[in-house]
């Protein structure tokens, strides 16, 4: 008997160990095991940005763990820094780690924005003003318009998939490179749009 209990409590111990290990590493996790760490936000800081419901939360939690000074720091200048009135142009945050691109410009028609995606970046895409659609559409149900251009980080797409994704301030979205997005679509009207693009580096 008293065998049996050490063999039943070794077994336990290497299955707790098993689990542990499991945890530590995102890739490893359930795709529920990622939303539960996901929505409990200790990520997010004290930000008070809602993150969008498309956003990949097994992705997300695998990126996240790998460079996790580098997200620290993108969602510390969302909520430390007073968007309403940062300039626009490119703004620094940890070299070329971690940058910003701040535009304003007007919502477009569907039909004069392309689909795009990076394979260098991550982008976390913050409307600080205006509203606008973004598209996203799966990988396979586009073509490529424009090759993989290094320099800019870019590809573009064409697509009559997608769906389009409401964009207005209070709430965040982050594109991995598997996410084709189309940003900048308009709502009803052409209106002004300030945006926030975090740029965060994949390697």
């Amino acid at each position: 008997m008293k065998h049996y209990t050490s063999l039943l409590i070794i077994f336990y111990l290497l299955i707790g160990c098993k689990s542990e290990r499991s945890t530590e590493n995102p890739r490893e996790w359930s795709e529920e095991q990622a939303s539960e760490w996901f929505d409990q936000k200790s990520w997010l800081g004290q930000s008070k940005l809602q993150p969008d419901p498309s956003i990949n939360k097994k992705e997300f939690a695998v990126q996240y763990h790998q460079h996790k000074e580098r997200w620290d720091k993108a969602f510390a200048f969302l909520k430390d820094e007073d968007l309403s009135t940062i300039e626009v142009g490119n703004h620094q945050i940890d070299g070329e780690n971690v940058f910003v691109i701040v535009s304003e410009y007007n919502s477009k028609n569907p039909e004069d924005v392309p689909y795009e995606s990076h394979k260098k970046y991550t982008d976390i895409q913050y409307v600080v003003s205006g509203t606008e659609y973004i598209g996203l559409a799966d990988l396979s149900e586009t073509s490529v318009k424009t090759p993989y251009d290094e320099k800019r980080d870019i590809i573009f797409y064409h697509s009559d998939e997608g769906q389009n994704l409401l964009a207005h301030p209070g709430n965040f979205f982050i594109f991995f490179p598997q996410n084709v997005h189309r940003p900048g679509v308009k709502v009803e009207d052409n209106i002004p749009v300030k945006k926030v693009v975090i740029k965060v580096s994949n390697q």
